[in-house]
């Protein structure tokens, strides 16, 4: 471990190099998605699969705002809870994502039963949820800042079904267009908790550490969807 505590510029320029080099944007299953190349049965898959990951994006955060013992901080990130939630029935991320898929035609019912969840994508999300759950708060938030590149890889996710899948209705692609704001708001507010909260060096190479798990946590999953694929 190191013995010298790096400066701030350097400590959030190393926390968004993991994100800029690690992030599953770079997955082939992502880059042939962005080219096009996906079937509609795959991109199914993806949808299916994915919704795994939001709907268990509250619980993870759930139990990152239990840890904390600030109530305005915790009233804070209670919005991160709403925003996948909502606030009433038929709002919130949860609920863009039920209609992504039924843009894509797959049946709510069928999203939402999970029977077609993968085993390697419920062990990625099953690892993700588990580390925010053992680990203390300024490795579970840290753990959030792959949210950094999450505005670039939506404009990007935009573009290719505009351009590529035209067969999903335009009004599908509402979860897409809502994380572009919700994404550099959080990643900004996670990211100031981090350099305040991150103060030895041990405490820095922590949180570079759970950054890069977790972007190893999205590759997994992608990885267990790009496998079935090989083996169908």
């Amino acid at each position: 471990m190191s013995t010298t505590i790096w400066s701030r510029e350097e400590f959030t320029a190393r926390l968004r190099a993991v994100a800029a080099e690690r992030y599953h944007d770079r997955h082939p299953f992502n880059v042939r998605m962005h080219e096009g190349a996906l079937t509609p049965a795959e991109l199914r898959r993806w949808i299916l699969n994915r919704f795994h990951y939001q709907r268990h994006i509250p619980i993870k955060d759930a139990l990152i705002l239990a840890k904390f013992d600030d109530s305005e901080l915790r009233r804070s990130w209670l919005r991160r809870i709403q925003d996948h939630d909502g606030e009433k029935d038929g709002d919130g991320g949860i609920e863009r994502w039920l209609r992504l898929g039924e843009a894509a035609g797959i049946e709510r019912a069928r999203l939402e039963s999970g029977d077609e969840v993968l085993p390697g994508v419920r062990l990625a999300v099953d690892g993700y949820v588990n580390f925010c759950r053992l680990h203390g708060p300024l490795e579970a938030v840290a753990a959030s800042l792959t949210e950094l590149s999450a505005p670039g890889i939506m404009r990007t996710r935009i573009a290719a079904f505009e351009e590529h899948y035209r067969w999903i209705d335009a009004d599908g692609l509402t979860y897409f267009r809502n994380r572009i704001g919700q994404g550099s708001r959080d990643s900004e507010e996670a990211l100031a908790l981090v350099l305040r909260w991150a103060r030895t060096p041990d405490q820095q190479e922590a949180a570079v550490a759970a950054l890069a798990f977790k972007c190893d946590v999205l590759w997994s999953l992608l990885d267990a969807v790009e496998c079935a694929r090989e083996l169908s």
